[in-house]
């Protein structure tokens, strides 16, 4: 069996000193032009607050430096689908499948690399080897791996602190998250429902590795909601928790999202609404105790995960004053919760849908009949990879707009029979998606507080790939063939744009280096840095 070798390799001539990332930084991150965690701040707005590339001066936009990722044994050419971050003029990401890189942000400059030993074997059962990126406290980096293993990694040098194993990736588990640092605690969640796994959320001891606590996304019997699972099939239900939460230090909550049921298509396995799947859970960081929970999609028969960013806001509803959660979700309507109490305050279709009526007065989606998958195949809109995915939707609290990246394409969905076997797939069924003329794309700008549509900029092709919204008046975005652009805000009009030569599957981000505003995206294999001069 062929491995790829542990490597830690530190460059000659490196004389950066790494960042000191405290979880006070981390609270406050996003506004010193740092990009401190996968969304740039625990509120998850995947908002730039400079303002030096604006609506007057973007079109002068150019690539100021260049890195090219090497692919591996285990990916080839592979996907990327990391968000970087700086911290004081050091660039830290991943490389799929489970490699870190430092870079300087000056230059691009590689400082230094580091993989982890992979079988070449690896599972990665209903999604690609890819990894979405690391998280920082302190010196100390840490990252998922495909297998299911946590590392710590020295900032400064790449060297291993401590590893610990998270799951069996024999059975179907996988880490292709980042991991989101609070203090003293490292999060992350699991990929593989597709396996028919048990999903859950870790929280480990930052400094030794050690497991603190763990929260199951499908209850076990006597457990709060194991009536909603019918027979035996909670020890098979899915529920991953395969994309990065938010956090509010004020409230001291933790929010993360969870993914479908399992098997995927064939609810019959599986009677009831199968709580907590494709659902936003409130826990309690200190202990993973959650103190609310809501579904967003009960007994989902269409793979639409709820693993979509929740952005933590605050403003006026309905005039009253209240801490809000906002999220498009995958099955194309898109909710507005107190983050509070999970209270439901609105839901509204943004994306083409054929399924629901709309929600009733709890948020619970009032289902249309003739719907649920078939043998002869049913056709539905959203289509499984839904109306937005993992890629991340844009806030700018000046102006109270949420922008998402929106995909407009159908699935005829199919039933099948299914039996679970560890470590193969477990979907009860298939789809085909309706590609060409009947799939297309937009960049989509909603009001944060009514769902209300106010432009939009239609794509060729549904996007797989986010946005970030600027104190400039700006939001980037890119379309999948590989075009980065700019728009106007206020009007959605395109100003600037660049053809990076290879599909886009990632999130903007930006950062300041040496006073200096930077744009980042990732085309392809290759890391695009862009600036004024």
């Amino acid at each position: 069996m062929k491995r790829i070798c542990l490597t830690s390799l530190l460059l000659a001539g490196t004389s950066l000193a790494a960042a000191e990332v405290p979880f006070e930084r981390l609270v406050n991150a996003g506004a010193d032009g740092n990009w401190l965690t996968y969304s740039g701040s625990y509120r998850s707005e995947r908002f730039l607050v400079l303002d030096e590339i604006d609506r007057t001066n973007v079109a002068r936009l150019k690539v100021l430096w260049a890195y090219q990722m090497q692919p591996t044994e285990i990916t080839g050419a592979g996907l990327q689908e990391t968000t970087p971050l700086v911290a004081d003029g050091i660039m830290y990401l991943t490389e799929s499948p489970s490699s870190v890189s430092a870079l300087d942000a000056r230059t691009g400059r590689l400082l230094w690399h580091w993989s982890p030993e992979l079988a070449e074997e690896v599972l990665n059962i209903g999604f690609p080897k890819v990894n979405r990126g690391v998280a920082i406290l302190g010196r100390t980096l840490y990252v998922g791996t495909l297998d299911a293993r946590l590392f710590a990694l020295d900032a400064g040098t790449g060297a291993v602190r401590w590893e610990t194993r998270v799951a069996e990736n024999s059975e179907g588990f996988s880490l292709t998250l980042a991991p989101l640092a609070l203090d003293g605690l490292i999060i992350v969640g699991v990929s593989g429902a597709e396996a028919g796994v048990r999903g859950f959320v870790d929280a480990y001891d930052a400094k030794t590795g050690e497991r603190v606590w763990r929260t199951y996304t499908v209850p076990a019997p006597g457990e709060p909601g194991s009536e909603t699972w019918g027979t035996d099939s909670w020890q098979t239900g899915g529920g991953s928790t395969w994309l990065t939460g938010s956090y509010d230090p004020d409230l001291n909550l933790l929010y993360w999202m969870t993914g479908n049921p399992a098997p995927d298509w064939n609810g019959d396995l599986r009677p009831g609404d199968n709580l907590f799947t494709c659902s936003m859970l409130a826990l309690d960081p200190a202990t993973g105790a959650m103190r609310w929970h809501f579904q967003f999609t009960p007994h989902d028969t269409h793979d639409w995960d709820a693993n979509q960013i929740p952005v933590l806001l605050d403003g006026e509803f309905q005039g009253r004053s209240r801490k809000l959660v906002a999220l498009a979700n995958r099955n194309a309507f898109y909710y507005l919760l107190d983050r509070e109490t999970g209270e439901f305050l609105l839901g509204r279709p943004y994306s083409k849908q054929t399924w629901a009526a709309g929600l009733d007065g709890t948020g619970r989606p009032i289902v249309l009949p003739d719907t649920e998958p078939s043998e002869e195949g049913t056709l539905v809109w959203p289509s499984l990879q839904g109306a937005i995915n993992w890629f991340s939707p844009a806030y700018s609290p000046m102006s109270g707009r949420f922008f998402v990246p929106n995909r407009r394409m159908g699935s005829i969905y199919f039933k099948a029979d299914a039996e679970y076997e560890p470590g193969t797939p477990f979907l009860g069924g298939g789809e085909q998606a309706l590609s060409g003329d009947d799939a297309s794309g937009a960049v989509l700008a909603l009001d944060v507080t009514t769902g209300e549509q106010l432009w939009e900029f239609p794509l060729k092709a549904p996007p797989w790939s986010g946005l970030m919204a600027t104190a400039g008046g700006l939001v980037f975005g890119s379309t999948l063939e590989g075009s980065f652009f700019a728009l106007d805000e206020d009007t959605g009009e395109a100003l600037w744009n660049f053809n990076t030569g290879a599909h886009i599957r990632t999130n903007p981000m930006g950062f300041a280096v040496d006073g200096r505003q930077r744009i980042a995206i990732t085309g392809g294999n290759t890391l695009f840095v862009f600036g004024l001069e």
